[in-house]
Order: structure tokens, then sequence, then C-alpha cells
């Protein structure tokens, strides 16, 4: 009975160690912005290794923006020129053997 509670337990703890570490976003800065112009986004597990792309969205339609600089901390992000007005998240895919879709809690005005 111990033997298959050691067991289970080191089990869920080689499960926790091999997920890979998801991308979050904190901020960015500024919070609005023209087409054209160059966003900084803070966070935690930002790098190539962890974010494939990055998006907006407005909840229907998701829009590629083009990531200039990436480091695990940080991103420098380029609004699109096609970008409409309005309120958008960032929406990041990320890398892996099962990419994932996910819409941060940081927003952007595009002006």
């Amino acid at each position: 009975m111990r033997l298959s509670l050691i067991f289970g337990a080191l089990l869920a703890f080689g499960i926790a160690l091999a997920q890979a570490p998801m991308p979050r976003m904190t901020g960015v800065e500024p919070g609005n912005g023209k087409a054209g112009d160059i966003l900084t986004v803070a966070g935690e597990n930002l790098d190539k290794a962890q974010v494939e792309q990055v998006f907006l969205t407005d909840g229907k339609n998701d829009l590629k923006v083009e990531v200039l600089e990436q480091n695990p901390t940080a991103m420098k992000i380029k609004i699109p020129a096609n970008a409409k007005p309005g309120r958008f998240a960032l929406m990041v895919l990320t890398k892996g053997k099962e990419p994932k879709l996910i819409e941060q809690p940081v927003k952007v005005t595009v002006e």
C-alpha cells in the first residue's frame, strides 16, 4: 500500500516537471498605439523556446503581430499595418508538441 502511494507521488512529481512553463504576459507599454508602433510586453516565459507567435485578438478576429525582440521576461512587438482601431487582447501561440493559443490578460488599444 505504501509503495503505491510513493509511486503515485513520484509519478505526479515527474509529470509536473515534464510540463513546459506557460508564457504569461503581465503588462504592455505603451498601452495604446497606431499601426506600425512598437510596444514592449513584460511577463515571464516569453522567449522563443516558449512562444511561437503573438496575435492581437478581439475575440472574433486574430491579427498576427511581428515580434521584433524576445527574451524570457520581455518582447517587443509591432502593431500590424492593417490593424483597425479598437481594443484588443494579446494572445500567444505556444511551441511544443501540443501548441496552444492562450489569450493573455493584457489589453492594447489601437488608435
